[in-house]
């Protein structure tokens, strides 16, 4: 492997007798009737809103009809076509060939049927040519995303993407989609390490990628299902599945080299903070007084709503309950700036813990006091309260800090 942790240099452009900066590989098996048309209008929209040197590579693994005379005569036609034969199937083998075989900078790959708008292929590769990212993915996936497909491909993609997070801990959001671009560098360290040859080569990649710790950019997409689609959705689900298996039984018993793959592969770690004032500290502590003040508010104000009817130690659990979960919620988002449902089960457990020690000290205090005072004064009971709530709030700041502060850097 050669050393390419660090910031990925940008892709410097070049003239159109330099080479391609771009290679859109096109795997096709069997489909003379729609190469042409769809071949036709993924060099115009290249050509007219592409703004660097492209080649567009038709990978043609073992067709058996009349595929290859087509590509064939539309490298005759068409500036910047190439064409690559197999002689065995597999869209993993293809690209896989395709990539390694191009001597342009960024590669990328899309379905002949060009499902995906085309509109989003330069926001997929222009971090990759910038450096900034080293793979890049359309996702059907994501909100902003617009997408036209049947029920059952709807749920067959959103179960396969649950599963893989489930399995593989995987962090992208759309493993399947056709729509895939990657750095030339970071393929030629990737490549020799996937075995798979099928559908399940964009899955493996993926995986690889993350472990490595790669940065991996997501564009939304607009996606029209293709009516004619020709996949075998049972025989790709249970290829997929044996897959995750194979790829699951590598990473536990380190058959894979992923430290070393991190180590040549991934980037730099971030520049530690000032060890005298973490970052954003006083900012996060002015949001978190602000929350603490409301939550404090909102706890003595169920605490005396409630104190006559259930006693001081109930009613001080109930309030503490309610107001620590609004807390956590309230600084998870506002104080730490965190938005979104990942990693909220783990923020709310780490808020719950802070909610036990607050417990502990507030009805410790209340025990030491109702032991020295067996009716105290309402206005003691509540000082007493404040007290040690300020030494909980304190300790909550600490605990959901260390919890929360290093999700958002």
């Amino acid at each position: 492997m050669t050393a390419l942790s660090g910031p990925r240099p940008a892709v410097r452009t070049r003239s159109t007798t330099d080479g391609a900066v771009l290679d859109v590989v096109i795997p096709v098996h069997n489909e003379e009737v729609d190469l042409g048309p769809c071949l036709r209008r993924l060099h115009a929209h290249l050509t007219e809103h592409f703004p660097y040197p492209f080649r567009i590579t038709v990978a043609d693994n073992a067709s058996v009809d009349g595929t290859l005379a087509v590509a064939d005569g539309l490298r005759g036609e068409l500036p910047g076509v190439e064409v690559l034969h197999l002689d065995a199937k597999g869209r993993g083998r293809a690209l896989s060939t395709a990539w390694s075989a191009s001597s342009a900078p960024v590669l990328a790959y899309m379905d002949v049927d060009l499902s995906t708008d085309l509109a989003a292929l330069l926001p997929l590769v222009a971090p990759l040519i910038s450096g900034h990212s080293d793979l890049a993915i359309g996702t059907r996936l994501a909100r902003t995303s617009r997408v036209v497909r049947g029920t059952k491909r709807e749920v067959i993609s959103r179960a396969y993407n649950l599963l893989l997070r489930g399995a593989l801990a995987a962090r992208f959001s759309d493993a399947q989609c056709g729509f895939k671009a990657i750095r030339a560098d970071v393929a030629g360290e990737l490549l020799p390490l996937v075995q798979d040859t099928g559908w399940f080569f964009d899955t493996e990649l993926l995986v690889l990628a993350q472990r490595a710790g790669l940065r991996i950019h997501e564009v939304p997409v607009d996606w029209v299902d293709d009516p004619d689609s020709r996949v075998d959705i049972v025989a790709t689900a249970l290829a997929d599945l044996r897959g995750m298996g194979r790829l699951g039984r590598a990473l536990l018993t380190g058959a894979l080299p992923l430290a070393e793959l991190r180590a040549q592969l991934g980037r730099e770690p971030l520049a530690p903070p000032p060890a005298q004032v973490p970052v954003g500290l006083p900012g996060q502590l002015v949001r978190f007084a602000a929350v603490g003040v409301a939550s404090t508010l909102a706890y003595l104000l169920l605490f005396v709503a409630t104190r006559g009817v259930l006693g001081a130690q109930p009613a001080n659990l109930l309030a503490l309950l309610l107001t620590a979960v609004a807390n956590t919620a309230a600084n998870r988002r506002l104080t730490f700036g965190i938005t979104g449902s990942r990693h909220a089960g783990r923020h709310h457990a780490q808020g719950l813990l802070a909610f036990a020690l607050g417990l502990a000290l507030t009805s410790g205090a209340l025990a030491v006091l109702h032991t020295v005072d067996a009716a105290p004064a309402r206005t003691v009971e509540l000082a007493v309260l404040v007290a040690a709530n300020l030494a909980a709030t304190a300790l909550r700041f600490v605990l959901l800090r260390l919890g929360m502060h290093h999700r958002r850097s």
